[in-house]
């Protein structure tokens, strides 16, 4: 039987992730993959003010009032807080957006370890802001490069590759 001095040993021992054969080029998503990604975060972003709208539009809101009424701020509350939690905190947490999870797709490292959070949150926060400052063609660059990398992913050393793929 084991002592709680070993127990604590055990527990207070950290692995140390070793990805062997990792290749970018081959483990790169496509373009059209991170596409999708993109549009079902997209997607989640507009579901508030969308639903909103809707719901003003059935309880018979005329056009002006419905643009400038309180359902429609709380749609876009709701927007800004589901687009932050999806585009910066579940990244930080998983290297995945919802989008991402839902198309297999997770952000590593060039050299296919886990990113750390501070990188991550570089990436979604200032990369995004500056490819959409390029007027997104540095999203554009992923199509045309071999490692399938775009401006955000060059600035910050990262790369999304297929979440179920094995390095090794």
């Amino acid at each position: 039987m084991r002592s709680k001095a070993d127990a604590k040993d055990t527990r207070a021992e950290r692995t140390i992730e070793i990805v062997t054969n990792f290749e970018p080029e081959r483990l790169a998503a496509p373009f059209s993959l991170r596409c999708g990604a993109l549009l079902i975060d997209y997607i989640i972003f507009v579901i508030g003010p969308v639903a909103m709208l809707l719901l003003g539009r059935y309880f018979g809101t005329d056009g002006t009032k419905l643009i400038t009424g309180s359902l429609n701020d709380t749609g876009w509350l709701i927007a800004v807080l589901a687009g932050g939690a999806n585009s910066i905190l579940l990244p930080l947490f998983s290297g995945q957006s919802l989008g991402k999870l839902i198309t297999g797709l997770r952000i590593v490292r060039t050299d296919g370890r886990q990113a750390s959070p501070v990188r991550l949150a570089l990436r979604q926060t200032v990369g995004y802001t500056v490819t959409a400052l390029t007027l997104c063609l540095g999203f554009l660059l992923a199509a045309f490069n071999r490692s399938g990398r775009t401006l955000h992913d060059l600035l910050f050393g990262t790369v999304v590759v297929f979440a179920d793929r094995k390095y090794k």
